[in-house]
């Protein structure tokens, strides 16, 4: 699939992401090229892509797993408190697959607009991030951006956050057609036949 050359209409969004999550089974191939679709099909954009949340400070790569384990009723097997004394209930958000300039590695559950959106698992749209209390400012041509969690079987797997130069960038329209997207995400990464696959 090529990249599209100019702003897609929601319709044809929804569809370049289902046709991308129909021929992948690998959930960072997936987001990889879903970051990539977002940038280039949505104008006034300087970074898209996903934050993957860790419970544990020290836990391997088990974003999936510990999905995956909620649809199987599995208890994770990751230690309780990590070196860094991050406990079960705090955990970080670690950088995933991206488009746009260098990011923050690691944001804490609560700071900024990102562990905001993954501490209160709810989508947050920000017109002026300058205004935002406690806003971390990876990118300081950041202007206004949009966060969705990626909720699913009761687990935080992560966020979708995209940022803007541009003030008031995002609207509520644009954020419902994004959070269809996380949705599309979802759907089929829990819809494999392994349920979970492995990071």
């Amino acid at each position: 699939m090529s990249a599209p050359t100019q702003h897609l209409t929601p319709e044809d969004l929804l569809s370049a992401a289902a046709g991308l999550l129909a021929s992948e089974s690998d959930p960072l191939a997936s987001m990889a090229n879903l970051s990539a679709l977002i940038f280039e099909a949505l104008p006034e954009l300087n970074w898209a892509g996903f934050y993957l949340y860790r419970p544990y400070a020290t836990a391997p790569a088990t974003l999936f797993t510990l999905a995956g384990d909620a649809v199987s009723g599995a208890q994770p097997s990751v230690a309780p408190v990590s070196e860094q004394g991050i406990s079960p209930a705090q955990g970080e958000l670690v950088l995933g697959p991206f488009q746009g300039r260098i990011a923050c590695t690691r944001i804490a559950m609560g700071k900024g607009v990102c562990g905001t959106a993954a501490q209160t698992r709810t989508t947050q749209c920000v017109a002026d991030v300058h205004s935002f209390p406690g806003h971390i400012a990876c990118d300081a041509a950041s202007a206004s951006e949009l966060v969705i969690p990626l909720v699913a079987h009761g687990h935080l797997l992560g966020v979708l956050d995209l940022d803007s130069p541009r003030k008031n960038r995002f609207s509520v329209t644009e954020q419902h057609l994004l959070e269809q997207l996380v949705a599309l995400f979802l759907a089929a990464l829990f819809h494999r036949p392994e349920h979970s696959p492995a990071l």
